[in-house]
């Protein structure tokens, strides 16, 4: 008999509206598979029930906290069902960009220098340290949530006047803040599928970096695949890829994303261990690139990891 599978998809983080359009994709095409597979928003049903409920599988297509934090992990482990992505540690470790940074970095991986600023420090009495540090790590910067995907709650910060505000918007989505020196250069991003490193994608955007409005709503952004690196970079960055890759422990597919400066260094920016599968989406793109269809590409995942609750 046909496995009963449940897509997760909707929650309740600030990516819910991506999340939904991912898990209705991949919805789509596992039924189209011939698989006996039904959507679940985790915002209004409590997955303690789909051991009851008769699900053998999971695929998970949360975005953000509540999905890919690793808490429905540790459930999803707790309940003994097998689910698709990375386990429980790389999981809650990826989501907070701070600790991958130390991680990344104790493997000499390049990424940019960063101040970590938690709300639980009064931040009136040191603001003038996060200044003096910020002018030290010198304009433009970036202000970002420690724990957000989609890049929400980012601001690009150009000079000391913008600097308060920005703060302000992180901290709005997040308790803990990181501010990170801007490299200027190119973006690209890195697909893993299992053990297989995919071709790289160059994101070319009209913004002044990859921001929420350029990943999902212009249409001038542009994804190029094959990404017009020559084969040495190629090959640099997809071993650069699969060691930040392992350092954090991560399983099944995602993605890594990377700038390449005017030196041709390759800096880490962050890790996205479960990318997004929408129409716009890059792992689809990067996997189409190898000859793998969307409808391929779903089960790839759906089958890679049931090695979770080994």
């Amino acid at each position: 008999m046909n496995k009963k599978i449940a897509v997760l998809l909707g929650g309740t983080s600030s990516e819910r509206e991506i999340s939904i359009k991912s898990g209705y994709a991949v919805l789509n095409s596992l039924l189209k598979s011939g698989l006996n597979a039904y959507p679940i928003d985790t915002r209004d049903y409590s997955i303690m029930k789909l051991k009851q409920e008769g699900f053998d599988k999971v695929y998970i297509s949360l975005h953000g906290y509540g999905g890919e934090d690793g808490s429905i992990q540790g459930v999803l482990q707790y309940l003994n069902i097998p689910y698709t992505g990375s386990g429980i540690m790389s999981s809650s470790i990826s989501i907070d960009k701070f600790r991958t940074k130390l991680l990344w970095k104790s493997r000499g991986l390049l990424t940019a220098p960063d101040i970590y600023v938690s709300k639980k420090k009064n931040i009136a009495s040191i603001y003038p340290l996060i200044v003096k540090k910020t002018l030290k790590l010198g304009f433009p910067v970036l202000i970002k949530p420690n724990n957000q995907g989609s890049s929400i709650g980012i601001t690009l910060v150009s000079c000391l006047d913008q600097l308060k505000n920005a703060i302000k918007i992180a901290f709005s989505y997040d308790n803990n803040i990181l501010i990170e020196k801007f490299i200027k250069g190119k973006e690209y991003t890195i697909s893993i599928l299992g053990e297989k490193v995919l071709p790289s994608i160059h994101i070319s955007t009209k913004n002044n970096f990859y921001d929420y409005d350029a990943k999902y709503m212009s249409s001038s952004t542009q994804y190029s695949c094959p990404s017009g690196l020559n084969i040495l970079q190629e090959t640099e960055l997809q071993k650069i890829a699969i060691l930040a890759w392992n350092t954090l422990g991560c399983s099944g597919c995602g993605r890594i994303d990377v700038i390449l400066d005017n030196e041709n260094k390759f800096w880490l920016l962050e890790v996205n261990t479960i990318p997004g599968m929408t129409n716009r989406s890059l792992v689809p793109i990067s996997a189409q690139n190898m000859g793998i269809s969307f409808d391929e590409l779903v089960l790839l995942i759906l089958n890679m990891n049931d090695q979770n609750l080994l």
